[in-house]
């Protein structure tokens, strides 16, 4: 950072020159992990409670790698090695690249993440917020790769309009509005400014809506009024929108945002999040009457809302862009805050992720001798695909249905990774295999391992790289893939194996049961794929499980199926 910056002295903002944080991303990260037990905790009264990480008990070494929101290559992985030299056991990373994902011989955090899996630890990665198809990142097969999905309780602040109707907002803003004010369209505010400016600035009419820095009109109409504001891209500045609404002498805001509705932000003044349907009502109300009015109240929380979870609007989704075969691993929980704060309320997978490493630390512990792929596959094989409907899991914030894509293996039942009953392990031989069936070049695995390898002859299908989840990329025809499961329990059991046919593949498993005498021992299956019917080139899902009626160690199935 400093080759490329100067001195962090030279810099004019707050840093230390150590691995103290000066902007409470990685203190949130970090007491996620494993903060210990404070009670009577709140962010200004709200969510009050105790606070607790979820592995307390846990001692945490802490490597600082990015600076003021930038992560060099070189600074990634010298923090890697020195973790790796300290033998630490568990890597929880909160960062990423900016999608599409880099290939993993040319992606600092995939070869950094490779030497750490080689050593025994497993790696916890945010799989980035960026919304769309195709955007996870930290998708290499040996990261545990964590997307963001919410929790069983909604903060709303509500909008009161004059016309006594209520509308449904979101904010962990603790301003509000004492009484009603007027309501003015931001896209208003901007076209009176470009009268006044007789039209010498252009894209006025473009921003208009979007409240960005010297679009509004200053004092005469937005004076002592609620403005009415849009999001123009995830990646806006919400809190920046509402401090240049203050500058203009505005009282609140209400951002249409419908992708972050269900995320709390706080603002510097009395401001709420709606989604696309309140915003159609509000348009209404602002075009019928002619001097609007509204009111904007305090977040009120709710408790053990239904459906939960949900996946969250912004968390990346799959499939992974290098190599499509690898279906992802778990979901954890969501949990913003903009002022200094004793305690605070974050979303996004860099908050998602620590849950997960919670959680294999906790693992860890029980079972110190569990290889990071091992540990992998107790979480992702536990997990679980219903909310509390007992339905399947949709996607924020219209409800969608997801697929493996949107939440991979699940949602996180951290009780039942404890003791998963079978696992599906695999080693840095069982990856380099996988990179090599995919077309690695020496050259690229030498980048990646610091050594010469070469591939061996032949080269095993990369579909039957030993993953917890099935994943076929390119399906031609009929095919048959091999997983091999370890038994982890006490006294002899049987596994029978229960399969979900994705559309139009029919699917049969070549042992109906697997009956294990003792634990530690193997067995392995095959699994036949029978596709009867194309659809139209994209991926068809399914499931395979294993229960022996107290445990059920479930895989998602992807295929994409080109040819009968």
């Amino acid at each position: 950072f400093e080759a490329a910056n100067g001195s962090l002295e030279s810099i004019n903002s707050i840093s230390f020159r150590s691995a103290r944080d000066s902007d409470g991303h990685g203190t949130h990260t970090a007491s996620t992990i494993a903060g210990a037990v404070v009670e009577n905790v709140s962010l200004f009264g709200m969510a009050r409670g105790t606070a607790r990480g979820g592995a307390p008990s846990a001692r945490l070494a802490i490597y600082k790698a990015c600076w003021f929101n930038l992560c060099y290559d070189a600074d990634i992985l010298s923090a890697l090695d020195d973790a790796i030299n300290d033998v630490v056991d568990i890597l929880s990373l909160s960062f990423g690249p900016s999608p599409p994902q880099p290939i993993y011989f040319e992606d600092s955090t995939s070869i950094g993440t490779f030497h750490a899996f080689q050593k025994g630890i497993l790696v916890s990665a945010s799989a980035g917020n960026s919304i769309f198809p195709g955007t996870a990142t930290n998708v290499a097969p040996g990261i545990l790769t964590v997307a963001a999905s919410s929790v069983d309780r909604k903060s709303y602040s509500n909008i009161y309009l004059g016309n006594s109707k209520i509308l449904k907002g979101s904010s962990l803003n603790p301003l509000e509005t004492k009484t009603f004010y007027g309501l003015i369209a931001g896209s208003t505010a901007a076209a009176q400014l470009q009268q006044q400016m007789q039209g010498s600035v252009s894209g006025y009419s473009t921003l208009s809506g979007f409240c960005k820095n010297n679009t509004l009109d200053h004092h005469t109409l937005i004076k002592g009024k609620i403005v009415v504001c849009t999001i123009e891209a995830s990646t806006d500045n919400r809190r920046e929108k509402c401090i240049f609404v203050r500058e203009s002498g505005g009282v609140g805001m209400i951002l249409i945002d419908p992708n972050a509705k269900d995320i709390g932000f706080q603002f510097v003044i009395p401001a709420t999040l709606i989604g696309q349907e309140e915003a159609q009502e509000l348009q209404a109300y602002m075009t019928a009457g002619k001097n609007p009015i509204a009111r904007i109240y305090p977040p009120q929380t709710i408790l053990k809302t239904k459906p939960a979870p949900e996946m969250a609007a912004f968390s990346s989704m799959g499939p992974n862009i290098i190599t499509a075969d690898i279906i992802r691993s778990p979901v954890a929980i969501e949990a913003t805050a903009e002022q200094s704060v004793d305690y605070n309320i974050i979303s996004g997978t860099s908050m998602s992720c620590p849950h997960v490493s919670a959680v294999a630390a906790i693992i860890k512990s029980h079972h110190p001798s569990w290889s990071p792929a091992a540990i992998m596959s107790a979480i992702m094989t536990t997990a679980t695909v219903l909310n509390n409907n007992q339905q399947q899991i949709r996607r924020d914030p219209n409800g969608s249905q997801t697929t493996p894509f949107d939440n991979g293996s699940g949602h996180i039942n951290q009780v039942a990774a404890m003791n998963p009953g079978l696992i599906y392990d695999f080693d840095s031989h069982d990856i380099i295999n996988f990179l090599c069936s995919t077309g690695a070049t020496p050259r690229q695995l030498e980048n990646l391992t610091g050594e010469i390898i070469h591939c061996q002859n032949p080269l095993p299908p990369s579909y039957n790289f030993n993953y917890p989840s099935i994943g076929v990329s390119n399906m031609n025809g009929s095919l048959s893939i091999h997983r091999t499961v370890t038994y982890y329990g006490e006294g002899p059991t049987v596994y029978v194996g229960h399969v979900n046919n994705p559309t139009g593949v029919n699917v049969s498993v070549s042992s109906a049961e697997l009956k294990f005498t003792k634990t530690g021992e193997k067995m392995s299956f095959r699994v036949d794929f029978m596709p009867f019917k194309k659809i139209g080139g994209s991926f068809v899902f399914g499931d395979l499980t294993w229960s022996n009626g107290i445990h059920r160690v479930r895989s998602p199935i992807g295929l994409n199926v080109l040819s009968l």
